[in-house]
């Protein structure tokens, strides 16, 4: 008979998470740790990834920290190493860290953005999202693969956004476009990687209120455009986004790679009442 407790088992799993300071990293750090795995956290603030592993030591994890930085694979290659060290294997990777740019070409009532507009962005940003957010997290597969490979098995779950599948009026083309690269770089890896027992997934989460974009979605205000817009007029927290962490890192999804698990509260379905 299946059992929930195995069918979701992590105890004992090596994981690391990338952007694990606050917001979603932090969230898959809890959840992992919560539930009887092994986390290292990693993030380029100091004082915030100090802070995240007290918590989450207090709570009764086994958890860990180590700086680095997406954009400096060298740093990506020691946090693997300390993994390593620690635990003698690489189980779960979750490459979270990404940055927002900026807000979209129309404001919140409706009006245009100018400051926004395609032909006024700017390219210097475009290059920092795209460091960032595809080639960040192309760095941090490439940084996990070969042990992943050594051990023929391993699960690798990317943050993308439901900006894969449509268009955004309030959230920067730039971004969308970094991230809409991001998730072909899913199934590509998918592919690939699938003869080695290693499983690469996406979770596409919905707006979510976190420190990104200078905590913009923290504002109610800011919120509130989004909010009506979306079917459960709320936005996402951190903690929505559990459930799929907890799948794709467990024998529940043992048959599942190269998908994104849009979780947005039916955003991509339309506005309703």
């Amino acid at each position: 008979m299946v059992k929930v407790e195995t069918l979701f088992d992590v105890r004992g799993l090596s994981v690391l998470v990338t952007g694990a300071a606050n917001g979603i990293g932090y969230g898959y750090a809890e959840v992992m740790a919560a539930n009887g795995a092994h986390v290292m956290l990693c993030d380029t603030n100091t004082t915030a990834l100090e802070l995240a592993v007290a918590r989450l030591r207090d709570a009764g994890g086994k958890v860990a920290g180590v700086v680095a930085d997406v954009a400096q694979p060298d740093t990506l290659h020691a946090a693997v190493a300390a993994v390593l060290t620690r635990e003698s294997r690489l189980d779960v990777l979750f490459a979270n860290a990404g940055i927002s740019a900026g807000p979209g070409f129309l404001k919140g009532d409706g009006s245009r953005n100018e400051a926004a507009a395609i032909e006024s962005l700017s390219l210097d940003l475009f290059d920092r999202a795209l460091a960032v957010n595809l080639r960040g997290a192309l760095a941090t597969i490439q940084a996990v693969v070969p042990t992943m490979k050594r051990q023929r098995s391993g699960r690798i779950v990317v943050t993308t956004t439901v900006s894969l599948m449509r268009t955004e009026t309030l959230v920067s083309t730039l971004y969308v476009a970094s991230k809409a690269a991001l998730g072909q770089l899913v199934r590509q890896a998918a592919l690939e990687l699938a003869r080695y027992g290693i499983l690469v997934n996406g979770i596409a989460p919905g707006p979510t209120i976190t420190n990104i974009g200078g905590g913009r979605l923290q504002d109610a205000a800011a919120r509130a455009p989004f909010e009506r817009a979306n079917p459960l007029h709320r936005l996402a927290t951190a903690a929505d986004l559990h459930g799929a962490a907890l799948y794709l890192a467990s024998p529940a999804s043992a048959y599942v790679t190269g998908t994104q698990i849009v979780v947005d509260g039916g955003g991509c379905l339309g506005t309703a009442d």
